[in-house]
Protein backbone atom coordinates (compact mmCIF):
# COMPACT_ATOMS: atom_id res chain seq x y z
CA UNK A 1 0.00 0.00 0.00
CA UNK A 2 1.27 3.37 -0.74
CA UNK A 3 2.16 6.44 0.69
CA UNK A 4 -0.73 9.00 1.34
CA UNK A 5 0.29 12.14 -0.51
CA UNK A 6 0.51 15.12 1.61
CA UNK A 7 -0.78 18.37 -0.64
CA UNK A 8 1.78 21.07 -0.11
CA UNK A 9 -0.80 23.71 -0.09
CA UNK A 10 -4.39 23.91 2.09
CA UNK A 11 -5.43 27.47 1.48
CA UNK A 12 -6.44 28.64 -2.44
CA UNK A 13 -3.58 30.60 -4.59
CA UNK A 14 -3.61 34.58 -4.49
CA UNK A 15 -4.92 34.53 -7.86
CA UNK A 16 -7.27 31.83 -8.03
CA UNK A 17 -8.78 34.21 -5.17
CA UNK A 18 -8.63 36.94 -6.89
CA UNK A 19 -10.53 35.56 -9.92
CA UNK A 20 -13.34 34.27 -7.94
CA UNK A 21 -13.37 38.17 -6.52
CA UNK A 22 -13.96 39.39 -10.33
CA UNK A 23 -17.22 37.17 -10.53
CA UNK A 24 -19.06 38.75 -7.50
CA UNK A 25 -22.57 39.98 -8.40
CA UNK A 26 -23.32 43.96 -8.23
CA UNK A 27 -24.86 44.49 -5.43
CA UNK A 28 -24.02 48.42 -3.61
CA UNK A 29 -21.86 46.56 -0.98
CA UNK A 30 -19.50 45.01 -3.88
CA UNK A 31 -19.11 47.79 -5.86
CA UNK A 32 -17.89 50.10 -2.87
CA UNK A 33 -14.25 50.41 -2.61
CA UNK A 34 -13.96 49.16 0.80
CA UNK A 35 -15.40 45.35 -0.76
CA UNK A 36 -11.89 45.12 -3.36
CA UNK A 37 -8.91 42.97 -1.73
CA UNK A 38 -6.38 44.85 -0.70
CA UNK A 39 -3.85 43.57 -3.15
CA UNK A 40 -6.19 44.45 -6.06
CA UNK A 41 -7.02 47.87 -4.99
CA UNK A 42 -4.55 50.08 -6.57
CA UNK A 43 -6.51 53.65 -4.81
CA UNK A 44 -4.98 52.10 -1.50
CA UNK A 45 -2.31 51.09 -2.48
CA UNK A 46 -1.06 54.17 -3.64
CA UNK A 47 -2.42 56.03 -0.06
CA UNK A 48 0.77 57.88 1.07
CA UNK A 49 0.24 56.15 4.10
CA UNK A 50 1.17 52.72 2.39
CA UNK A 51 4.64 54.18 1.09
CA UNK A 52 6.84 51.15 3.15
CA UNK A 53 4.74 48.42 1.30
CA UNK A 54 5.41 50.34 -1.65
CA UNK A 55 9.43 50.38 -0.69
CA UNK A 56 8.92 46.51 0.05
CA UNK A 57 7.30 45.67 -3.46
CA UNK A 58 9.53 47.86 -4.95
CA UNK A 59 13.03 45.98 -3.20
CA UNK A 60 11.33 42.25 -4.33
CA UNK A 61 10.20 42.65 -7.26
CA UNK A 62 13.31 43.02 -9.12
CA UNK A 63 15.03 40.57 -6.79
CA UNK A 64 12.93 37.65 -7.47
CA UNK A 65 13.43 38.53 -11.33
CA UNK A 66 16.71 38.33 -11.06
CA UNK A 67 17.11 35.31 -9.31
CA UNK A 68 14.45 33.42 -11.89
CA UNK A 69 17.09 34.54 -14.09
CA UNK A 70 19.67 33.22 -12.66
CA UNK A 71 22.07 35.78 -12.49
CA UNK A 72 25.03 35.67 -10.00
CA UNK A 73 26.54 39.26 -10.62
CA UNK A 74 26.39 42.24 -13.05
CA UNK A 75 28.80 44.61 -14.39
CA UNK A 76 26.78 47.96 -13.75
CA UNK A 77 27.48 50.57 -16.15
CA UNK A 78 26.79 54.32 -15.18
CA UNK A 79 27.11 57.08 -17.75
CA UNK A 80 25.29 60.15 -19.34
CA UNK A 81 21.98 60.13 -21.41
CA UNK A 82 23.10 62.78 -24.06
CA UNK A 83 26.14 61.71 -24.91
CA UNK A 84 25.47 60.61 -28.76
CA UNK A 85 26.67 57.68 -30.61
CA UNK A 86 29.09 58.72 -32.99
CA UNK A 87 27.04 57.99 -36.00
CA UNK A 88 24.95 60.81 -34.89
CA UNK A 89 27.14 63.29 -33.04
CA UNK A 90 27.52 65.78 -35.92
CA UNK A 91 23.68 66.42 -35.60
CA UNK A 92 24.51 68.18 -32.53
CA UNK A 93 26.79 70.66 -33.75
CA UNK A 94 24.35 70.69 -36.82
CA UNK A 95 21.37 72.26 -34.51
CA UNK A 96 23.15 74.81 -32.16
CA UNK A 97 22.32 77.83 -32.43
CA UNK A 98 25.20 80.36 -31.33
CA UNK A 99 28.82 79.82 -30.38
CA UNK A 100 28.08 78.69 -26.51
CA UNK A 101 25.45 75.90 -27.99
CA UNK A 102 28.54 74.94 -30.62
CA UNK A 103 31.05 74.43 -27.86
CA UNK A 104 29.03 72.08 -25.99
CA UNK A 105 27.91 69.92 -28.84
CA UNK A 106 31.87 70.11 -29.76
CA UNK A 107 32.17 68.63 -26.26
CA UNK A 108 29.45 66.55 -26.44
CA UNK A 109 31.31 65.14 -30.50
CA UNK A 110 34.33 64.29 -28.29
CA UNK A 111 32.85 62.08 -26.05
CA UNK A 112 30.88 60.48 -28.24
CA UNK A 113 33.85 57.58 -28.28
CA UNK A 114 32.91 56.68 -25.58
CA UNK A 115 29.81 55.53 -26.49
CA UNK A 116 31.57 52.40 -28.43
CA UNK A 117 33.91 51.75 -25.46
CA UNK A 118 30.99 51.12 -23.54
CA UNK A 119 29.48 49.02 -26.03
CA UNK A 120 32.90 46.89 -26.33
CA UNK A 121 32.47 46.21 -22.86
CA UNK A 122 29.19 45.01 -23.24
CA UNK A 123 30.42 42.98 -26.00
CA UNK A 124 33.43 41.42 -23.59
CA UNK A 125 31.15 41.02 -20.79
CA UNK A 126 28.26 39.34 -22.55
CA UNK A 127 30.72 36.32 -23.99
CA UNK A 128 31.36 35.24 -19.98
CA UNK A 129 30.23 32.05 -19.34
CA UNK A 130 28.17 30.46 -16.78
CA UNK A 131 29.33 28.75 -13.70
CA UNK A 132 29.59 25.26 -12.87
CA UNK A 133 25.82 25.83 -11.07
CA UNK A 134 24.44 27.72 -13.98
CA UNK A 135 24.82 31.51 -12.91
CA UNK A 136 25.43 34.09 -14.84
CA UNK A 137 28.65 36.83 -14.12
CA UNK A 138 29.21 40.10 -14.95
CA UNK A 139 25.89 40.23 -16.56
CA UNK A 140 25.68 43.85 -18.24
CA UNK A 141 23.22 45.89 -16.20
CA UNK A 142 22.70 49.89 -17.07
CA UNK A 143 20.00 52.41 -16.21
CA UNK A 144 17.80 51.09 -19.48
CA UNK A 145 17.99 54.62 -21.23
CA UNK A 146 19.59 56.29 -23.82
CA UNK A 147 23.44 57.15 -24.98
CA UNK A 148 25.50 55.36 -22.70
CA UNK A 149 23.51 52.97 -21.39
CA UNK A 150 21.88 52.04 -24.42
CA UNK A 151 25.80 51.55 -25.49
CA UNK A 152 25.79 48.95 -22.56
CA UNK A 153 22.94 47.04 -23.26
CA UNK A 154 23.41 47.40 -26.95
CA UNK A 155 27.10 45.59 -26.52
CA UNK A 156 25.81 42.67 -25.20
CA UNK A 157 23.22 42.28 -27.32
CA UNK A 158 25.38 42.22 -30.18
CA UNK A 159 26.87 38.87 -28.60
CA UNK A 160 23.26 37.49 -28.34
CA UNK A 161 23.63 38.50 -24.34
CA UNK A 162 21.27 38.88 -21.97
CA UNK A 163 21.36 42.28 -20.19
CA UNK A 164 19.56 44.41 -17.61
CA UNK A 165 17.71 47.83 -17.67
CA UNK A 166 16.59 49.52 -14.32
CA UNK A 167 14.87 52.50 -16.02
CA UNK A 168 13.12 55.13 -13.76
CA UNK A 169 9.07 57.28 -13.94
CA UNK A 170 10.48 60.12 -14.92
CA UNK A 171 8.17 63.66 -15.57
CA UNK A 172 9.66 63.70 -18.99
CA UNK A 173 9.78 60.64 -21.44
CA UNK A 174 11.89 58.19 -20.34
CA UNK A 175 11.59 55.03 -22.17
CA UNK A 176 13.76 51.86 -22.28
CA UNK A 177 16.34 51.17 -24.97
CA UNK A 178 15.17 48.79 -27.35
CA UNK A 179 18.29 46.68 -26.87
CA UNK A 180 17.26 45.48 -23.13
CA UNK A 181 16.20 42.10 -22.70
CA UNK A 182 12.49 42.59 -22.27
CA UNK A 183 12.19 40.11 -18.98
CA UNK A 184 14.70 42.04 -17.31
CA UNK A 185 13.43 45.59 -18.30
CA UNK A 186 12.76 46.95 -14.79
CA UNK A 187 10.81 50.20 -13.94
CA UNK A 188 11.63 52.10 -10.62
CA UNK A 189 9.82 54.97 -8.52
CA UNK A 190 11.89 55.43 -6.13
CA UNK A 191 15.60 56.40 -7.07
CA UNK A 192 16.99 54.79 -3.57
CA UNK A 193 15.48 51.21 -4.59
CA UNK A 194 17.12 51.62 -7.99
CA UNK A 195 20.68 53.09 -6.79
CA UNK A 196 20.49 49.59 -4.17
CA UNK A 197 19.63 47.40 -6.95
CA UNK A 198 22.21 48.63 -8.93
CA UNK A 199 25.05 47.35 -6.27
CA UNK A 200 23.01 44.40 -4.86
CA UNK A 201 24.81 42.19 -7.97
CA UNK A 202 27.05 44.52 -9.04
CA UNK A 203 30.83 42.90 -8.75
CA UNK A 204 32.42 45.80 -11.01
CA UNK A 205 31.04 49.26 -12.04
CA UNK A 206 32.09 51.78 -15.05
CA UNK A 207 31.64 54.61 -14.82
CA UNK A 208 31.61 56.96 -17.92
CA UNK A 209 31.37 60.61 -18.28
CA UNK A 210 27.85 61.83 -16.99
CA UNK A 211 26.12 64.50 -14.94
CA UNK A 212 24.06 64.14 -11.55
CA UNK A 213 22.39 60.73 -11.63
CA UNK A 214 25.80 59.64 -12.58
CA UNK A 215 27.88 61.41 -9.81
CA UNK A 216 25.10 60.52 -7.50
CA UNK A 217 25.33 56.77 -8.52
CA UNK A 218 29.13 56.57 -8.55
CA UNK A 219 30.06 59.02 -5.28
CA UNK A 220 27.20 56.66 -3.58
CA UNK A 221 29.37 53.60 -4.50
CA UNK A 222 32.74 55.31 -3.30
CA UNK A 223 31.33 56.13 -0.43
CA UNK A 224 30.10 52.21 0.67
CA UNK A 225 33.07 50.88 0.06
CA UNK A 226 34.78 54.01 1.56
CA UNK A 227 32.95 53.33 4.83
CA UNK A 228 33.17 49.66 4.32
CA UNK A 229 29.39 49.07 3.75
CA UNK A 230 30.14 46.89 1.02
CA UNK A 231 33.29 44.85 -0.09
CA UNK A 232 36.01 46.59 -2.64
CA UNK A 233 35.20 45.57 -6.11
CA UNK A 234 36.91 47.02 -9.51
CA UNK A 235 35.34 50.90 -9.94
CA UNK A 236 36.24 51.84 -13.75
CA UNK A 237 36.05 55.71 -14.70
CA UNK A 238 36.33 56.01 -18.04
CA UNK A 239 37.87 59.66 -19.37
CA UNK A 240 40.59 60.63 -17.22
CA UNK A 241 40.71 64.26 -18.72
CA UNK A 242 36.56 64.54 -18.31
CA UNK A 243 37.19 63.83 -14.39
CA UNK A 244 39.61 65.23 -13.56
CA UNK A 245 38.17 68.27 -15.21
CA UNK A 246 35.06 68.36 -13.19
CA UNK A 247 36.31 66.88 -10.01
CA UNK A 248 39.54 67.85 -8.10
CA UNK A 249 40.54 64.46 -6.63
CA UNK A 250 43.57 65.86 -5.34
CA UNK A 251 42.08 68.67 -4.14
CA UNK A 252 39.82 67.04 -2.13
CA UNK A 253 42.87 65.20 -0.66
CA UNK A 254 44.96 68.57 0.37
CA UNK A 255 41.77 70.16 1.91
CA UNK A 256 41.86 66.93 3.97
CA UNK A 257 38.05 66.10 3.09
CA UNK A 258 39.40 62.38 2.25
CA UNK A 259 42.46 60.57 2.42
CA UNK A 260 45.09 60.01 -0.47
CA UNK A 261 44.11 55.78 -0.17
CA UNK A 262 40.58 56.70 -0.84
CA UNK A 263 42.19 57.63 -4.60
CA UNK A 264 42.57 53.94 -4.63
CA UNK A 265 39.36 53.08 -4.75
CA UNK A 266 38.60 53.37 -8.60
CA UNK A 267 41.20 53.35 -11.35
CA UNK A 268 41.01 56.07 -14.70
CA UNK A 269 40.94 53.32 -17.76
CA UNK A 270 39.95 54.65 -21.49
CA UNK A 271 38.92 51.57 -23.50
CA UNK A 272 37.03 48.60 -22.32
CA UNK A 273 40.23 45.90 -22.91
CA UNK A 274 42.00 48.22 -20.21
CA UNK A 275 38.86 47.99 -17.82
CA UNK A 276 38.42 44.20 -18.76
CA UNK A 277 41.58 43.28 -17.67
CA UNK A 278 41.39 45.37 -14.16
CA UNK A 279 38.25 43.17 -13.82
CA UNK A 280 40.42 40.08 -14.86
CA UNK A 281 43.13 41.10 -12.10
CA UNK A 282 40.87 41.76 -8.92
CA UNK A 283 39.03 38.22 -9.45
CA UNK A 284 41.89 36.30 -10.75
CA UNK A 285 41.12 32.65 -9.35
CA UNK A 286 39.37 35.03 -6.03
CA UNK A 287 36.13 33.28 -4.52
CA UNK A 288 36.28 30.93 -7.34
CA UNK A 289 35.52 33.11 -9.97
CA UNK A 290 38.01 32.77 -12.79
CA UNK A 291 38.55 35.32 -15.76
CA UNK A 292 40.81 33.42 -17.37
Amino acid sequence: MSEPKVPSRVFRPAQQEAETARTHGHTPQTEDPAYRLAFQDMDFLLREDLRPVRFQLELLKPQLIMDEANIGSTLVMYGSARIPEPEKAQALLDLAEDDRAKRIAERLIEKSKYYEVARELGRIAGKFPRDEDGKRHFVVCSGGGPSIMEAANRGAADVGAESIGLNIVLPHEQAPNPYVTPSLSMQFHYFALRKMHFLLHARAVAVFPGGFGTFDESFELLTLIQTGKIDPMPVLFYGKEFWNRVINFEALCEEGVISPRDLNLFHFVETAEEGWELIRDFYRNRDGVKLD
